[in-house]
């Protein structure tokens, strides 16, 4: 059986993780004492201790002989499953503190893999939005969404680049198609930045970021399709359950 106190650390971890990332603790809050937070979650200060060096390590908080805080920017960045989170229970993709630009919406007859993945004919189109996310002067994402073509007709937004009508895209298609992902798969990978992607977070072409793509599904199919990826530094981390 698994060491009670690994399971409470790695619990002690996620919630501090995951307030960060909400923007509910934002840079430079001050964390309690280790012994308040023993106290809090009644446990040992060691099993604390542990919590809050692993956040160390993926750069969320700092120590100084004054206490703990949360980094002021913090490298890290949202995972497509809080990303969906946030869409279910708060009707955004965003995080909070991050803006959007669409950079471009428009329906598309798409590169063969992604017909592949849509299961389209030769010639079909399907929507695509190309954006870029940031928090402040620091670019979190860009990113590429891809959508059913008849999506377009139920959701006018999806063909539109204004900023205000960018946030809850998902939500809208959702709500419109009353679908509901049930079926959800991250694939990421390293490797250099294409001209595109240096030009979006603006980096040098060549520099290395974490790619990734969503595939967000029901028995119907593919609702939202989606290629992204990150600058250097930024850290993602998520929870799971090791029980088969």
């Amino acid at each position: 059986m698994p060491d009670s106190s690994n399971r409470t650390f790695a619990r002690i971890a996620d919630h501090y993780r995951s307030k960060i990332l909400s923007g509910e603790l934002p840079g430079g809050d001050r964390l309690p004492s280790n012994k308040e937070l023993a106290n809090t979650w009644g446990v040992a200060t060691a099993t604390v201790g542990r919590a809050l060096q692993q956040l160390q390590v993926e750069g969320y908080i700092r120590t100084s002989p004054r206490g703990t805080f949360v980094a002021d920017d913090p490298k890290t960045a949202a995972t497509a499953r809080d990303r969906l989170g946030r869409v279910i229970r708060l009707r955004t993709h965003l995080m909070d503190g991050e803006t959007i630009t669409v950079t471009s919406a428009a329906l598309v007859v798409p590169p063969l893999y992604v017909a592949e993945i849509f299961d389209l004919d030769h010639g079909d189109q399907v929507v695509r939005r190309e954006f870029t996310a940031g928090r402040g002067q620091t670019k979190t994402l860009f990113g590429v969404n891809w959508y059913p073509a008849p999506f377009a007709v139920l959701v006018p937004a999806l063909l539109s680049t204004s900023r205000s009508k960018a946030d809850d895209i998902t939500a809208k298609v959702l709500e419109a198609t009353k679908r509901h992902v049930t079926d959800a798969r991250d694939d990421m990978h390293a490797r250099p930045a294409d001209a595109r992607e240096a030009s979006h977070l603006g980096l040098p072409i060549g520099a290395p970021i974490l790619a990734g793509a969503h595939r967000w599904a029901d028995d119907d199919g593919i609702i939202e399709y989606g290629e992204w990826c990150l600058p250097p530094r930024f850290t993602l981390g998520y929870a799971y359950n090791p029980q088969p």
